[in-house]
């Protein structure tokens, strides 16, 4: 039997983060937890939580820890009652020290310790920024269009042949402030996983398919 398997995904806004991980998902069977994915279902239940994520996030500021973790702990127990899973990814969370902190105290709870790599997605912040304020979203499935390769070319979703649009927070004074906040925020997280030896490192700027072979290589 395979060894449960751990993979944390971070890097700054645009670093195609989201992309890798739905990739690393379908070849190597994993569970999937976006904090992106899981905050915009969250602001669609309609209460006092939902309406001031979509203010907090339109600012382009980071959701308090609490509200992530919540949805963590809740992601964390589904999994541990599914009996054949391989393993969950975690696509950009967590993005707080104090939010990794209590991730490898949950980890070391539901007894998933042992085979965790922390794979963080280098860009610079200037291809950070080209990327974001190019990508597009679907308006009628959500898909997001990453600003890169043969993407750049598309006039409609490739999958449901949606409107292309800017995401909300993809606007310009939201993203600088996405930016200053990775800096002040995840690179912190970042040395964290570095001291704990978990941490790889991986090049974003190449093609979406050499970022996944690179990745492969290290995390195995």
């Amino acid at each position: 039997m395979k060894p449960f398997r751990v993979i944390i995904l971070l890097g700054s806004a645009g670093s195609g983060k989201g992309t890798q991980a739905k990739i690393l998902c379908k070849n190597l069977g994993l569970e999937y937890f976006g904090s992106g994915d899981s905050l915009r279902q969250r602001q669609k239940i309609g209460d006092f939580t939902s309406k001031k994520l979509i203010k907090i996030m339109r600012e382009g500021k980071l959701v308090p820890s609490f509200v992530i973790s919540k949805l963590w702990m809740d992601k964390l127990e589904k999994f541990k009652q599914e009996k054949k899973i391989n393993g969950l990814l975690s696509d950009g969370s967590p993005r707080k020290t104090e939010e990794a902190k209590l991730l490898d105290e949950a980890l070391e709870w539901y007894e998933w310790q042992k085979n965790i790599k922390v794979v963080f997605i280098s860009i610079s912040e200037r291809e950070s920024f080209n990327r974001l304020t190019k990508r597009r979203q679907c308006k009628k499935c959500g898909r997001i269009i990453p600003w890169i390769g043969e993407f750049k070319k598309l006039k409609k979703c490739d999958k449901c042949g949606g409107e292309l649009i800017i995401r909300a927070d993809d606007k310009l004074f939201a993203i600088k402030k996405r930016l200053a906040e990775f800096k002040k925020e995840v690179i912190p997280v970042i040395n964290h996983y570095r001291k704990q030896g978990k941490l790889v490192k991986i090049n974003g700027e190449q093609s979406i398919e050499d970022v996944f072979q690179d990745i492969l290589k290290n995390i195995n």
